[in-house]
């Protein structure tokens, strides 16, 4: 046998129990042909000589925003602590930018501003300029005063296709904006915020995102991108990105699945999914959400949030009714990715895979819970029992982002901490872990999330918080390989380096299992293989 590539003198993690490890593999027609040892390795058109570097399979990112991506025209507020930091940045901004009809930010930390945002705190730094700001998960908007005008929020205009706009005691609008990732980024939301003239949400903007995004994601090695939250028009993006040659990397697109989806847009979801069905893009699974976010109270809670009283948030459907909903997607063969981030919310989503399985019967579904933020002890096993995925961002469990301190460690108390992301238990529990990385929320970078798993210390080190569940190096590596391909019903060709499947592949500069785990996240991605081709090399 001849083969049209091998890669030789590596240290090959395969991802397989059948071969955990090997020295050499080979490749032709873009899969993978022979795993084993250098002596026994076939001859080949070209060799790569790994030098002795760690080969893992292409990283499978479950949960990836690479559309709505990171956008340079905005300014970027991640790291500014507090409110003059946003001025010092958003004055460094305007001097650059004098002509500037918007100013558009993102990254914004909760913890920068003491209690709720309002129109006022922007007013004093921005002046007259519409300006608004992205909260770091992009689950909020903060607007001020000019923008509230040019937007068409007042008193009697607070629910708007983009958010729900809150108000003060008299009913005024503070300036801040709930429910923005499932309204604004909704068709209908992005469609007005384009025709209100938000610069954001034009198609050239949202199409540099994408091709920086999908830069990124080779370069680190993802070989598979999940794109968690797309509509009908946003396919249109990645066609042209396919045609002129810059989706590099393999790409799954769910479709967002609003409150208020008809059995006519049902039927265009399965158009689509049946036109989209190769494995270099593929569209088919369905975004539903059943809550929002813990930092700002607005994830559904089993108990109050600590110092608010009784509320516990709200879920976006009663039980019921989205119990019956999921069992008729469950019916028409729809796979369901549901964001959960509290542990009523995620209780909620159980009992609806649980209702669904009992009235359509058991099937291979894989759907997941997407987050699984806050989950009480009693639903770990009903993850592996309901054949749930655990679609997880370890990132997001990080001290310096969620930990005491911080907003969300705060919105919940200490004594909710013990069921902060716990990745071990669902692990030992049997479930399936999906790890991604849910840029730009966080790092795109899979070095970031595996040193986060496996550590639950911030970047910079120092105490863990919850380390009981914290996992293993093994675990992490194949939550962000097999896992995430299992989740997404590509594991038969992807997730791991097994003979037949396709050659999707990395080498690291250097390798995880020989140095000390603090060097993980400068770990770099030296060559990126998508079906034989290499299709990144860093000099």
């Amino acid at each position: 046998m001849t083969a049209d590539l091998t890669v030789r003198n590596a240290r090959i993690h395969t991802v397989d129990d059948a071969l955990p490890r090997a020295q050499a593999l080979a490749v032709r027609d873009g899969r993978i042909v022979w795993v084993g040892a250098d002596a026994d390795a076939p001859a080949a058109a070209e060799t790569v000589d790994a030098g002795g570097r760690l080969v893992l399979p292409g990283f499978v990112d479950a949960h990836n925003h690479v559309r709505l991506g990171s956008d340079d025209a905005c300014v970027q507020l991640a790291g500014a602590a507090d409110l003059a930091e946003i001025g010092r940045r958003i004055g460094a901004w305007r001097a650059e930018h004098p002509e500037a009809t918007w100013i558009e930010c993102e990254g914004f930390d909760y913890t920068a501003v003491p209690g709720p945002p309002r129109a006022a705190d922007l007013d004093a730094l921005t002046g007259a300029v519409p300006t608004i700001v992205f909260g770091y998960d992009v689950h909020t908007l903060w607007a001020n005063t000019a923008a509230l005008r040019r937007l068409g929020i007042d008193r009697d205009h607070t629910e708007l296709p983009f958010g729900v706009a809150q108000v003060d005691a008299t009913g005024t609008p503070t300036g801040f904006v709930t429910e923005f990732a499932v309204r604004g980024l909704s068709r209908e939301g992005h469609r007005a915020l384009a025709a209100l003239g938000v610069p954001w949400a034009g198609p050239d903007r949202q199409y540099a995102r994408l091709l920086a995004s999908l830069d990124m994601a080779t370069g680190h090695g993802i070989t598979t991108i999940v794109e968690p939250q797309n509509s009908l028009d946003d396919l249109r993006l990645f066609e042209r990105a396919r045609a002129e040659g810059r989706l590099r990397s393999r790409l799954i697109a769910a479709l967002f699945h609003p409150r208020g989806t008809s059995a006519a847009d049902l039927a265009d979801f399965a158009r689509a999914a049946a036109a989209y069905d190769d494995d270099r893009l593929r569209v088919g699974p369905l975004k539903l959400y059943i809550d929002d976010v813990v930092e700002p109270r607005t994830a559904a809670l089993l108990e109050p949030y600590c110092g608010h009283g009784d509320h516990r948030g709200e879920t976006f459907y009663p039980p019921g009714e989205f119990a019956d909903l999921l069992a008729s997607l469950d019916a028409a063969g729809f796979q369901a990715f549901v964001h959960a981030t509290g542990d009523r919310g995620i209780r909620t989503v159980l009992d609806a895979v649980e209702h669904a399985r009992r009235v359509n019967g058991p099937r291979d579904a894989r759907h997941q819970v997407v987050h699984v933020e806050c989950l009480d002890p009693a639903d770990v096993p009903r993850f592996a029992e309901l054949g749930v995925v655990a679609c997880m961002q370890p990132r997001h469990c990080s001290p310096d982002i969620a930990g005491p301190g911080r907003d969300w460690a705060e919105a919940v108390g200490p004594a909710r901490w013990a069921k902060a992301w716990p990745m071990r238990s669902l692990h030992e529990a049997g479930a399936v872990l999906a790890f991604s990385s849910d840029w730009n929320v966080a790092e795109m970078d899979p070095m970031v999330g595996i040193y986060t798993a496996v550590t639950r210390q911030g970047l910079a080190g120092g105490p863990a918080w919850m380390p009981e569940e914290a996992v293993s190096l093994e675990t992490a590596i194949r939550g962000y390989t097999l896992g995430s391909a299992y989740a997404n019903f590509c594991d038969h060709d992807r997730g791991s380096l097994t003979p037949g499947k396709l050659a999707d592949f990395t080498v690291l500069s250097d390798d995880l299992f020989a140095i000390p785990v603090a060097e993980i996240p400068g770990v770099r991605a030296d060559l990126v293989v998508v079906g034989g081709e290499v299709v990144h090399q860093r000099s």
